[in-house]
């Protein structure tokens, strides 16, 4: 492969010259430049990554870490990062925490062991314990979908308050008295923000909060079904559930079967994130629509804007949007499970 010496001596011009050229220096005319870059592929030169980032002090790589990746929500978000990093020519380096804290934090200090120029955590759960190694490592952290209060780290999130709201809202609205919330055991700040706006709603509404209707689950199908199986074995079942992501929501959708129950005939549920498989379950799930791809992109562009020096917004919040499908109805409402989908 052929080296900056091998085109220098080629287009008969110094090495500096080939290096600013390459580097699309204003320093190197347009013509100069023009005929260094043909040369340049013409012999098939690449840029070493290692030698650059020795020059540069980057790497152009971002650290990712994520709960896991077989998580629609983080497909999503990871795709959002992917197309305004790669737009930049920066890559992505991925790591998974399984929603260990522990974990969560090894993998935060192995990215910056592989030199990466910033981190993005996806759904954090650490929380204040990012401020010590923000202290040591030296390197820009953003949070997506989840915030710590304390003016110590850029987060972009959805408004989880006032989209909980609107999900449990949309349940008082048509009727339902006894709502459940299925949330998420791990004390995420979205849950205990979601879990305020479920409550708030109840307040207002008159129906007030009755702490036996609450349960918890892992952002999983399985915990949705162990919320769900605790909420119905109680002496009054509830008639709806709004339950932390979609994915719990489709796990309490399969126990509301297995106990003999219609959705939305007999029982409501709502989810929250609409991944792509909430509008394929069976009927096709209620929920409030993230904008997961916008959160990546713009916790993306907050980590670039912080490399060039700028100043971006710390705190993000972007609205949620109630996506109505057919597995929410008034309770026991024959007849009214072919609702239309509104998004």
């Amino acid at each position: 492969m052929a080296s900056i010496k091998d085109i220098a001596r080629v287009a008969n011009v110094s090495y500096a010259t080939v290096s600013r050229a390459l580097r699309n220096s204003p320093l190197v005319g347009a013509e100069t430049r023009e005929l260094i870059c043909k040369i340049a592929d013409e012999q098939g030169y690449r840029v070493s990554a290692v030698a650059r980032s020795l020059v540069t002090k980057r790497t152009c790589t971002i650290g990712v870490v994520v709960t896991n990746v077989a998580d629609p929500f983080v497909g999503e978000v990871v795709s959002g990062i992917e197309e305004v990093a790669q737009a930049q020519g920066y890559s992505l380096l991925l790591a998974s925490c399984h929603a260990d804290p522990d974990r969560e934090v090894r993998a935060v200090r192995l990215l910056h062991e592989r030199r990466v120029d910033g981190i993005l955590v996806n759904s954090s759960r650490v929380g204040a314990l990012y401020m010590p190694l923000l202290v040591k490592i030296n390197a820009p952290i953003v949070l997506i979908n989840n915030q710590y209060p304390g003016e110590f780290i850029f987060s972009v999130t959805i408004d989880n308050v006032n989209a909980a709201r609107d999900a449990t809202r949309h349940l008082v609205e048509l009727g339902h008295q006894r709502i459940g919330y299925i949330g998420n055991q791990f004390g995420l700040q979205a849950d205990t923000d979601r879990f305020a706006g479920y409550r708030q709603v109840l307040e207002e509404a008159g129906i007030g909060f009755q702490p036996e209707l609450v349960a918890h689950g892992d952002a999983k199908p399985e915990g949705g079904m162990r919320g769900m199986e605790r909420l119905l074995a109680l002496p009054e079942r509830p008639t709806a559930v709004f339950c932390y992501n979609d994915m719990e929501a489709i796990g309490a959708m399969r126990v509301a079967r297995q106990y003999g129950l219609r959705v939305p005939t007999d029982f409501s549920i709502v989810g929250m994130d609409d991944v792509f498989l909430a509008s394929y379950t069976d009927p096709p799930l209620t929920t409030i629509q993230q904008p997961m791809q916008q959160m990546g992109r713009k916790a993306a562009q907050i980590l670039l804007d912080l490399f060039s020096g700028g100043k971006p917004e710390s705190r993000v919040k972007l609205p949620g949007k109630l996506i109505v499908r057919q597995s929410t109805a008034a309770p026991g409402a024959m007849g009214q499970s072919a609702r239309v989908e509104t998004n």
